[in-house]
Formats: structure tokens, C-alpha cells, sequence
């Protein structure tokens, strides 16, 4: 029995290792053919390698290049919406977790909505809405926006978090006199700060990507990396938009294996809503 146990432990650690050689594969192949394309100047019959240069490289990272002030905007966008959505999932999210109320499947439909209608419809209807409110074509416009899509998997990941949160120790803290403040501060955040990683995390990912929402409803006024990278593809410079691909996709790896770390310290059943 024992045996038999070793060679099915030893069959699942090859698996493992194959599905994580195949996931990494599915990322370098692509990732180098974007460096290979970003250092290329001319690739002419019957050459073998293609001529290099940095001129991609040096245009995308002078002081004057449009891509610093798109990377900027990108920031505070992003740190803008994560902010925002995890105030609101945080109680949302425990309530969904921990309640049970008439109506709680209708709350979580209403929730993923958004995601489940065609982006080019939400944005759409949006950009209607946000012109009568005087919204569209400013930075706060395309923040609300970026709420819309990420709000749903904030919630969604917090009330798995809070579906398996044990309230015994705020009870606790309580009875010693704590305030609510210190309840929260020194009890309620550090059981779920993992779960607030992992779900900023994603927002930050949905609000980095959003070209749609960013384009209708900031109206080119509000120019971030995704804006700027389907403009340079349009131009028709490959060299250029290999580069700025790269540059584009760089600290989405980087927040990837930065969730990775935090995401490992999370229980399965504390991601998924029970």
C-alpha cells in the first residue's frame, strides 16, 4: 500500500512539474518573440538572424516619450480603482459571506452582471450615461468605469474570504473592551488581509487592461498604456509596438509573482464562495 502510494505521489509530482513547464512555456514563447521583434531593425532573405537595433528601445524610454505619462495615468488609475473597490467589498463581501437572506442569489447575479453583458454594449451604454453627468472625458470618469467590471471580483473574492472567517475572535476582542476600530485594525484585517491581496490584485489586472472603457469613456483625453499600445500596433511599426508591449506587460509578471506569494497563503475554500 505504501508502495503503490510512493509511485501515485511521484506520478502526481510529474504532473506538476509538466502542467508548471507547459504554463511557463505558454509565457516565453510569446514573451520572446516580442523581445526578438522589439531589438529587430531589418530581417531581409535569406538571413538567418535579423539586423538588431535599439532604436524601439531608445525612443520608448527617453524623458519626453509619451509612454512615462501613459504609465503614469495607468498608475493612478489603477491605484485609484483598487482602493475604491476594496472599501466597498469589504462590507459587501461580508455580507455575502456570512448572511443569509431572501434574495442573496438574485444579489449575486446582479453583482456579475456587467461581466456577463458584451464590453462593447456596458461601454456603450456608459459612455451615454456619463455624458449627461458631465463624466466622460475626464480621469474620474474612466476610474467609475473601471469600478463597473472590477467590483464584481473583488466582492466575489472577499465573500469567499469572509464565508470562511471565524468571527470568534472579534467576539473576543470585544468582551476585553477592544473599539470597533481596534477590532478591525488588530483581529478582522490580518484574517483577511491575503484574501484583500489577492483581490486587489485582480482589480489592478482588470483595471490595467481596460482599453473599451478607457476609450469611450475618457475620449482619447485620457491616454493610458493600453490606449497608447493599439495606436502604435495601428501605426504599423512592429519594432515599436513589440517594445512597448513588453513594457506594457512587465509589471503584470511582476504582480503575478507577487500574488502568487500571497495567494499560496490562502486555503482553496477561502477563494471560492461556497
Amino acid at each position: 500500500m505504501s508502495a503503490r502510494s510512493g509511485v501515485t505521489a511521484r506520478r502526481r509530482l510529474r504532473l506538476q512539474r509538466l502542467g508548471g513547464a507547459s504554463l511557463l512555456t505558454l509565457w516565453a514563447v510569446p514573451v520572446a518573440v516580442l523581445v526578438l521583434f522589439s531589438i529587430a531593425h531589418a530581417y531581409f532573405y535569406p538571413q538567418l538572424v535579423p539586423d538588431w537595433s535599439a532604436r524601439a528601445w531608445r525612443l520608448m524610454l527617453e524623458r519626453r516619450s509619451a509612454v512615462w505619462s501613459a504609465l503614469a495615468v495607468s498608475v493612478r488609475i489603477g491605484v485609484a480603482v483598487v482602493a475604491i473597490a476594496l472599501v466597498v467589498s469589504i462590507p459587501a463581501g461580508r455580507a455575502l459571506g456570512r448572511s443569509k437572506f431572501r434574495g442573496k442569489r438574485l444579489v449575486q447575479l446582479a453583482l456579475i452582471s456587467p461581466l456577463l453583458a458584451p464590453p462593447m454594449a456596458v461601454a456603450m451604454g456608459l459612455d451615454l450615461v456619463f455624458i449627461r453627468l458631465r463624466l466622460a472625458g475626464g480621469y474620474w470618469g474612466v476610474v467609475l468605469a473601471h469600478l463597473i467590471p472590477a467590483i464584481p471580483y473583488a466582492v466575489l473574492i472577499m465573500a469567499g474570504v469572509f464565508a470562511n472567517f471565524d468571527p470568534g475572535g472579534e467576539d473576543q476582542a470585544r468582551t476585553l473592551g477592544a473599539t470597533r476600530r481596534a477590532v478591525f485594525r488588530y483581529v478582522t484585517f490580518p484574517a483577511i488581509a491575503p484574501g484583500l491581496a489577492v483581490a486587489g490584485l485582480l482589480v489592478l489586472l482588470v483595471s490595467w487592461s481596460q482599453y473599451v472603457l478607457t476609450l469611450l469613456i475618457g475620449g482619447g483625453q485620457v491616454v493610458t498604456l493600453p490606449i497608447l499600445l493599439f495606436s502604435t500596433v495601428s501605426g504599423g511599426d512592429t519594432t515599436m509596438a513589440s517594445a512597448l508591449s513588453l513594457f506594457y506587460v512587465a509589471p503584470i509578471l511582476v504582480l503575478l509573482a507577487i500574488g502568487a506569494r500571497s495567494t499560496s497563503r490562502l486555503a482553496p475554500s477561502q477563494l471560492v464562495q461556497p
